[in-house]
Order: structure tokens, then sequence, then C-alpha cells
């Protein structure tokens, strides 16, 4: 994905003196007014936010960086390999609305289950699929859904099920990318085989 970015990206990052700093870290704690928090890692962060603001429930999503060891980090350095994190969407959903069940169907049918070396054509730790569990409760309907899934596909799931991290926001560019940049978006999709490969794993999507 680094080298498609690159060219989807160049008129961006052009009128750019340099990567604006991240948002500070959100934490881990339930969301305020009754919402939850679910967090999940499937590779390019721009992919994994189309599916879930489809849900109706679901409040926000927000592209970022989890599961590693550098504060504050900046795309450039995730995108480099070299901080632990992997690109994440956090979801912050009303449950008397959507379910978690339901963001987790969402999730599995939006990965390449059976990939843990990273998604489609974006390669490397920074791109690994995860879901980051926020309390006992997602980590019990995490691990049943993933073990519904054994015996499915040829290879093992290859998804992490492990306790949510500090999450940090990426960059503002990288926000709702899908919306501002439609054509590099679509592009950028096409060219990594993702829908191919969804395709190859799950089916078709239903028509409607």
């Amino acid at each position: 994905m680094r080298m498609l970015r690159t060219a989807t990206l160049a008129a961006a990052l052009a009128a750019m003196t340099a990567l604006a700093a991240p948002a500070l870290a959100q934490d881990t704690k339930p969301a305020a007014d009754g919402l939850a928090v679910a967090t999940f890692a499937g590779g390019c962060f721009w992919c994994m936010e189309p599916p879930f603001d489809k849900l109706d429930g679901v409040v926000s999503t927000i592209s970022g960086y989890t599961g590693g060891s550098v504060v504050n980090p900046s795309y450039k350095q995730v995108s480099a390999g070299g901080t632990g994190h992997t690109e994440a969407v956090e979801i912050r959903y009303d449950p008397k609305r959507v379910s978690f069940q339901t963001l987790l169907d969402t999730y599995w049918h939006n990965v390449d289950a059976v990939d843990g070396g990273g998604q489609f054509c974006d390669r490397g730790s920074q791109y690994r699929p995860a879901i980051f569990v926020h309390d006992e409760e997602q980590r019990r309907l995490a691990e049943e859904s993933k073990k519904a899934l054994d015996g499915r596909f040829a290879k093992p799931i290859a998804v992490t099920i492990g306790p949510a991290e500090t999450f940090y926001p990426a960059e503002d560019y990288h926000q709702n990318y899908y919306q501002n940049n439609p054509v590099r978006y679509t592009y950028y999709r096409y060219a990594c085989g993702r829908d191919k490969r969804l395709e190859e794993l799950w089916g078709p999507k239903p028509s409607g």
C-alpha cells in the first residue's frame, strides 16, 4: 500500500510542507453517553471505515494506529514498520442499535482472515489483522466468532485477539478518505485486489 498510496496521495502531499502530527491518543475507556467502543485492524484503514459507516447505530469510525510501543506515531513511522503499531479503526457505536456481534460479522467479511503477514497488497506487521477487545464480553464474543470459522478455510485463522491498547488517531487527511477522495480510493482498492480476494474468501456480496 505504501507504493500505491505514494501515487494516489502525491497531489495532497505536494501541498503539505510536512506530515501533520496525529492527534492525542484515545484511551481505552468506554465512550460517554451510552456509546461503546470497538477496535479492529484489517489492513488499510481507509478500507475499513466504509463497511462500518454503513451500519445503523455506528456513530463514528476513526482511522489510527494501535498495538505498538512508540508514543504518538506518525503515518510515516508506522508505515515504515518500526513502531509495532498496526493500522486500525476505532468504532463508536450505540449498543442499543447495533450489537458487537454485528460488528464482528462485518469485520470478518472485510478481511483476509488467513493472512497474518499483512492484508491484500499491504505487507508487514503494520497491516496485520487483529481484534482489540475492550472488555470480557467483547473477548468472549470475538473468541467464539473466531472459533466458528475453524475449518472454513484451508489455512488456520490468523487474526489475533488481544486487549485494547492506546489508540492514536491518524492524521486528518486519512480520516474519511473514501469520501473525501473517492477516485483515488477506488483506484487504490481495485489495484490492491481487496474485493477480488474478499469474494474468493466469502463469496459475492449480496445485491441491494
